[in-house]
This record gives C-alpha cells, sequence and structure tokens, in this order.
C-alpha cells in the first residue's frame, strides 16, 4: 500500500509459493511440490528451494540456512508470516515448541524475527510480488526448454538454480554492495531437521508419520533415532549413521504411504512366495514398472501360486546379481514380444554374466623361512 525504503543489510524475507500451475513431472509423475522463497529486501537477492512436503519448521529451517549460506552472510531482520500453516493442527504445546525453536534459529545468525500480520499479504509485499516473477521466468524456461518433465528430483532442482542464478546475475551489483554490509556467519548450521525414535518390527520396517518404511532385517528389535528432512530421512543407531532413505507422505484423506525398498524384503519373500499377491504396498516393491507389468502378465496366464513364486525369484535374481536395470530391460522386451520371461534362461543369462565378471586373484605366500631369517636378523641387531 505505501511504498518503503529498505536499508541495505536490514530484511530478509521468506515465503512459500505452489508450483501446482506449471505441471512439472519427474519421469512422468506430478510432482506435488512447492517452493521455499528467500529475498534481501534492499538488493534483490533471492534463493529458491523445492519442497516436497507442507509448509513446516523443516522446510523453512533448511531453506532459510541454504539461502543465507549462499549469500554469506544474514541480515540482521527475518520476515516471516509466523508459519501459520505449519501451526495447523498443533496444540498449544506443539505451538510453544515451534515458535522456540524458530526463535533459537533465528537467534543462531543474530537476526531480529519478525511476522507480518496473518492473511495481510501487502505487508509481505517484498516476497509476495517476487513470487509471481519467479514464477513466471520458470515457465518461460520451461517453454524454452520444451518440456515439463525431468529426469529426477535432482534435475528440477538444477533446473531451478539455474532460474534463480540468473535474475540474482541481474542485481549483481547491488547483491555485492549489500552482501558487504551483511552479519557475518557462525561458525556452523544449526538444526534444520527433527528428531524422532523409532522400533524395528518384525515386519522389517516402523511406521512414521503414516508412513511405512522397510529397513535390512538385521534391524529388527532395535530402536532408531531418525532425523526427519523434508525430503529424507536419516537413520542411526546410537551414534552410528546405518542409511538415507528418501521420505515419504501420507495419502488423501488419511490413507498410509509407503517408502519400499525390495532388497530389504526380498528374502522373506522367498520365504513365503505367496505373501506377494495381495501384499498391500505390493505395487511399491517392484523396483521399475516392468517389473509390475510383468507380475500382471504372469497373473493373467500362470496360476497365482506360480506366478508369486518366479516374480519373487525374478526380484531375487536383481538383488543377488545386481542387474535390476539390465533384468528390468529383458522383461520389457518379453512384454513387447507377448511372451512370458523363462525365469530359467533369465537366471543363466545373468549368473553366468555375474561369475564371469569375478576377477582371479592369485595370492602367493612368502615361505616362513623368509620370517623366521627378519627374526634371525633383528636379534643379530639386538646383540651386537
Amino acid at each position: 500500500m505505501f511504498r518503503q525504503v529498505h536499508q541495505p543489510g536490514q530484511l530478509g524475507l521468506s515465503d512459500f509459493t505452489e508450483m501446482d500451475s506449471l505441471d512439472i513431472t519427474v519421469t512422468g509423475v506430478t510432482l506435488d511440490h512447492r517452493l521455499y522463497h528467500f529475498r534481501l529486501a534492499c538488493s534483490g537477492f533471492e534463493h529458491a528451494h523445492v519442497i516436497l512436503g507442507g509448509e513446516s519448521y523443516v522446510a523453512l529451517a533448511e531453506g532459510l540456512q541454504n539461502a543465507i549460506w549462499a549469500l554469506g552472510g544474514a541480515p540482521r531482520e527475518h520476515r516471516s508470516d509466523s508459519l501459520s500453516a505449519a501451526f495447523r493442527n498443533l496444540d498449544a504445546d506443539a505451538r510453544k515448541d515451534l515458535t522456540t525453536r524458530y526463535d533459537a534459529l533465528c537467534a543462531h545468525y543474530g537476526m531480529q524475527p519478525t511476522r507480518n500480520n496473518r492473511g495481510v499479504a501487502h505487508e509481505n509485499g517484498s516476497i509476495e510480488s517476487p513470487h509471481g516473477h519467479l514464477k513466471n521466468a520458470v515457465r518461460d524456461a520451461l517453454l524454452l526448454r520444451g518440456s515439463h518433465d525431468f529426469d529426477d528430483l535432482g534435475s528440477y532442482r538444477r533446473f531451478i538454480d539455474e532460474i534463480v542464478g540468473r535474475i540474482n546475475a541481474r542485481n549483481g551489483k547491488r547483491i555485492e554492495a549489500e552482501r558487504a554490509l551483511l552479519q557475518p556467519l557462525p561458525v556452523q548450521r544449526t538444526c534444520d531437521y527433527e528428531e524422532t525414535r523409532v522400533y524395528v518390527t518384525t515386519t522389517c520396517g516402523f511406521v512414521l508419520r503414516k508412513v511405512f518404511y522397510t529397513v535390512p532385517s538385521r534391524l529388527i528389535g532395535h530402536h532408531l533415532r531418525v532425523r526427519l528432512y523434508d525430503d529424507r530421512l536419516e537413520l542411526f543407531l546410537g551414534s552410528t549413521a546405518l542409511m538415507t532413505l528418501q521420505r515419504g507422505r501420507a495419502g488423501p484423506n488419511g490413507k498410509h504411504g509407503h517408502v519400499i525398498n525390495y532388497r530389504h524384503v526380498i528374502h522373506a519373500l522367498r520365504r513365503k512366495p505367496m505373501a506377494l499377491l495381495n501384499l498391500v504396498y505390493r505395487d511399491q516393491v517392484f523396483p521399475r514398472e516392468a517389473y509390475r507389468l510383468s507380475f500382471d502378465r504372469l497373473l493373467e496366464q500362470l496360476p497365482e501360486r506360480q506366478a508369486c513364486r518366479t516374480m519373487v525369484e525374478l526380484l531375487s535374481l536383481a538383488h543377488e546379481h545386481n542387474c535390476e536395470a539390465q533384468l528390468a530391460q529383458a522383461l520389457q522386451q518379453c512384454l513387447d514380444d507377448g511372451r512370458l520371461p523363462d525365469l530359467d534362461a533369465l537366471c543363466s543369462r545373468f549368473e553366468a554374466k555375474r561369475t564371469n565378471s569375478m576377477p582371479k586373484v592369485n595370492v602367493q605366500l612368502a615361505p616362513l623361512s623368509d620370517y623366521e631369517a627378519l627374526l634371525d636378523g633383528m636379534a643379530t641387531e639386538v646383540t651386537a
């Protein structure tokens, strides 16, 4: 409503913006996401980070710290919309904890946390208006690219980084002038994740935030420490880092989600192959589309027991001989030719490749007399 004069090094703003209208896909699957958007009010420096979940403290903390470290300094004040979306459905204690964590995040970088009045967008105009400009720039870049589909999430994130980089290049002189007036960064980043504990059940997995994750069977019965980020989970057993899992999301209407790695459950499935038939997360077990389509074809033309056993053995072959991609190509060729996969032929093909690829190592052991001579020489030196 009233245009303001912004002092350099004073104000940085954060907000989230929806990207549904751009119809972004990754390998043909619609990417449900939004952008975390940071901007310096004076020079116009911008940073954008792809967020896969909703507006949350974790998303804000990760995006804000990425922006500040990319900038090389921190403004004296940070303004947001008070994380109104993140506060939804939280009780009073949870809201207080979230506020405390946000204040601690700002204090770590010496920033004063401020907020505009909820629902009054023009009070955050220095970031709301650039939302539209950024989305228009992304839309134009997609037209020049000729496709809205990306090979993986990393490719899309690099695409967004390149667009934001070009925007910052146009404001390069102003950004450099303001950078000199920013506060210095601390020695290291602060926490940008939530931490919780989970128990691994006999199902080779655990449930967290209405999502079931599989882990190796050796972890059954253990309590794991989980660091929960916007796009991943980092698992620890005590202080030992175990693995990183892609973060899943619950489906609409509270339906549970699944993040499945077939390598974690294949040994159990080999003992009970019929479990595959009505498995709750059956479609997520298949690592590639060719595997799922092959199972559908097997069910159409073979008895259920034989179809399940054949499919489980194919998955085991992919796991044991590390030939997931090559086997998928062979299965796709069978589908294109209208024939069922020949398990024996495929086993012979890929087991032979694995056997032939193993190098022969000849180890020549030194005779024990050489060690005796060495010890005798050392004894002589000591005596002398």
